[in-house]
């Protein structure tokens, strides 16, 4: 993918009417502090367009961020984080719900795991949720330049069976140091939205 434009288009908050979007849509789900933004960002080959924060729970948003004016990368609130109250956490969960029912146009939800540990209780529900909105969850196992290469597969096969993942559960590797995972997350991307009208891979 050849990024040549990059807009945050929009931001909804909890009580905000969501966009009715005519593009495309992947959405991307995480635990606080997994580093989502740092994948967006380079997905989006940009250094710092997602903010990042040394403060967990800080994206209380919903954020569209138009890719060449083909497609959207949506980026959810983090969840877990303990010092958030449970009241503003259930209203982060409507307004995501209520996303993944109404959107028109989401193709894909990526949930991203820390690949140094098991996955937690807070990663299973949210994989078993999605799960229940619909969706297959396609797993993005964050950090991977934290660990050595002679580990990844074991990580992998640990972040597989804590989630109760089955064979058919695609998940990448993925640094945003090396950018090792970028372009295989692009090419599922791309092949699942290649069909839509006005999209065309950029080689």
């Amino acid at each position: 993918m050849v990024i040549k434009q990059v807009e945050l288009e929009t931001v909804c908050g909890i009580t905000s009417k969501l966009p009715e979007n005519l593009l495309p849509e992947v959405a991307f789900a995480g635990k606080s502090n997994v580093g989502k933004s740092s994948l967006i960002n380079a997905l989006m080959n940009r250094k710092s367009y997602a903010k990042t924060s040394s403060q967990p729970g800080k994206t209380q948003t919903i954020n569209f961020y138009n890719i060449n004016q083909s497609m959207y990368l949506v980026d959810l609130p983090g969840y877990g984080y303990t010092k958030i109250a449970e009241s503003e956490k259930r209203k982060w969960g409507v307004m995501v719900e209520n996303y993944l029912h109404s959107s028109k146009q989401l193709k894909a939800v990526f949930l991203l795991i820390d690949i140094r540990h098991d996955p937690s209780a807070n990663d299973r529900t949210m994989y078993e949720w999605i799960l229940h909105q619909g969706y297959e969850p396609v797993v993005i196992a964050t950090k991977s330049d934290k660990i050595k290469r002679s580990q990844l597969q074991k990580q992998i096969k640990a972040v597989r069976t804590g989630l109760h993942a089955g064979a058919q559960t695609k998940i990448f590797p993925f640094s945003a140091l090396s950018k090792q995972g970028r372009e295989e997350i692009w090419d599922y991307i791309d092949a699942l939205i290649q069909e839509t009208e006005g999209f065309e891979r950029e080689e």
